[in-house]
């Protein structure tokens, strides 16, 4: 398959997780990255391919304990990823998301990437193709208010695989939906 016709047929789901707190973020710290889920979906089989996860060592915040009660991710457990340079290049060297469409659910992902490759000089890994997942969904599915992941689920009738709020588990669920839009001919990737 050439590389054209692997970028129509080939999609990256992409969910991260970052630092957060129960209210303003303490004196000094801004949220980061700290997970970053992807699934790759090839969109003419209506497969999910593969499930990924790359860990993020943040370098200007720490995990609050609210962090960890809502993903589960603790300061030693991201303490052992990588650095978001190392992640972002990671992500365009195997998983070519520089070419390939990619998707999420919402914008926070696209814009935290953003901020965060901004912020530190980073290289976007990204190309220009994404399709926010969710506004696909509530106009397929004619809502008037946009869903989160999980209630999407729910009116799409699939289960919601794994954690939530865990970025490999989320960008799972969200391919599924991505899936279930393109077999109502409701997809358009980016």
């Amino acid at each position: 398959m050439d590389m054209g016709e692997q970028s129509e047929r080939v999609l990256n789901v992409v969910d991260v997780e970052a630092t957060c707190w129960e209210g303003r973020p303490p004196a000094g710290q801004v949220s980061e990255i700290i997970e970053i889920g992807l699934t790759v979906v090839d969109l003419r089989a209506g497969e999910r391919l593969a499930k990924h996860r790359l860990l993020v060592r943040p370098a200007r915040s720490t995990v609050s304990p609210f962090c960890t009660e809502l993903t589960g991710l603790t300061q030693t457990e991201v303490d052992g990823g990588l650095s978001f340079a190392e992640a972002c290049r990671k992500l365009a060297a195997e998983h070519r998301t520089g070419h390939l469409p990619w998707a999420s659910w919402g914008d926070y992902d696209r814009g935290q990437f953003t901020r965060q490759c901004l912020a530190t000089g980073v290289e976007y890994p990204f190309g220009r193709r994404h399709t926010n997942a969710k506004v696909a969904f509530t106009h397929s599915y004619g809502l008037r208010r946009r869903p989160g992941m999980a209630q999407a689920l729910e009116v799409a009738g699939l289960p919601l695989e794994g954690r939530h709020h865990r970025g490999h588990d989320d960008a799972w669920n969200i391919a599924a939906l991505v899936l279930d839009l393109a077999g109502r001919g409701d997809w358009a990737a980016g």
